[in-house]
Formats: structure tokens, C-alpha cells, sequence
């Protein structure tokens, strides 16, 4: 039986009072702030506890299971799949960013080099935070490859695409004074 897609603000409430339950029986205190991220399709849970670091754990392992847990908490209690974030202290954010920055230094490389550059050890959710910062540039393509702990972030500058900046690049440097590109 497929149940209707609950209210935001009732989807909202049922996430709050999950999280609350977690993290108290956990021995935290914090506020929680429940939003909808409607750009990231999710459902935000912002924790701001003085002992984020516990929440957070060692490379984020602890943020990441605690959200696993509140998705499936979710999922058993109202029979819907709901996308849910955690953010402790604005570490999301944070991740974000530098994730952003570390995509856009591996794009720099690989259309300076023209030689595939790869990024290792990320998490599925920090793979797709660098395939999404990436997505806009038409001068680079992303892809994972390998398995289990062994998948990584591939990021190509497709020759056509390095040829046309060379190019732009001599012309201009004052090396050429024409230029010329067909496809």
C-alpha cells in the first residue's frame, strides 16, 4: 500500500520529534531547526549542540550514521522515503565548501594537464557534492569508478575542450594572431 506524500509542516514536526528522541537518548542537548531544502529535494535537520564534535564524530562518520538512522526511523514510522540531511554546527556547510574548492582545484589540474585526476577517499554523499559542484563546467566531466572503499572521483577535460583553451590561451599570450577552431 503506497501511503500519500505527508504535509511539509506535518513531515516537518514527525522529523523534529524523531531527531529530538535520537539525540536526547543519545545524552545531548541541542536545538533542532527542521526545514525543506527544496533545491536538494530534502529535508534538513539543523542540530546546534555545545558537543557537536560528538555528533560529528572522526570524518563525519557519526553525523553520517546518525542520518541513516533518522532516515530509517522516518521510513519505519510513516512508510515514506524521505531524503534527510543532518547538519551539526554547520559542518554540511563547511564540508560543502571545501569539497567545492578540492572539485575545482582536481578540474584546474585536469585542464591544465589534459590527464584524468582522481579523488580518493569520499564518502557516496561527498562523491556527489563534487559530480554537483562540477555539473555547470562544460570543460570537465566526472565519474566514479572502483568499489566499496575503493570508489573515487575521476575528473576528465575532454581533449576538444583543452585544444579550444590552448588555443584562446596562445592567442591570448601573442603567440598567434589567428585563430581558427573547427569541430
Amino acid at each position: 500500500m503506497v501511503k500519500a506524500k505527508k504535509s511539509s509542516k506535518k513531515k516537518q514536526d514527525t522529523v523534529q520529534k524523531i531527531a529530538k528522541k535520537t539525540i536526547s537518548l543519545l545524552g545531548i542537548d541541542g536545538d533542532i531547526a527542521v526545514s525543506d531544502d527544496k533545491e536538494n529535494e530534502a529535508t534538513v535537520v539543523q542540530i546546534e549542540t555545545d558537543e557537536a564534535g560528538i555528533l560529528i564524530g572522526r570524518h563525519g562518520e557519526t553525523i553520517g550514521a546518525l542520518q541513516l538512522v533518522l532516515n530509517q526511523i522516518f521510513y519505519q514510522k510513516t512508510g515514506e522515503w524521505e531524503r534527510i540531511v543532518v547538519d551539526v554546527g554547520d559542518y554540511r556547510t563547511r564540508q560543502k565548501d571545501s569539497l567545492g574548492n578540492l572539485a575545482q582545484t582536481a578540474a584546474g589540474r585536469a585542464k591544465e594537464t589534459g590527464k584524468p585526476q582522481s579523488v580518493f577517499d569520499l564518502s557516496a554523499a561527498e562523491r556527489r557534492m563534487v559530480h554537483i559542484a562540477l555539473a555547470d563546467d562544460p570543460d570537465v566531466v566526472t565519474e566514479s569508478d572502483g568499489e566499496g572503499r575503493d570508489r573515487h572521483i575521476i575528473v576528465k577535460a575532454p581533449p576538444k575542450a583543452r585544444l579550444a583553451r590552448l588555443a584562446l590561451k596562445r592567442v591570448k599570450d601573442g603567440k598567434d594572431q589567428k585563430l581558427e577552431l573547427k569541430n
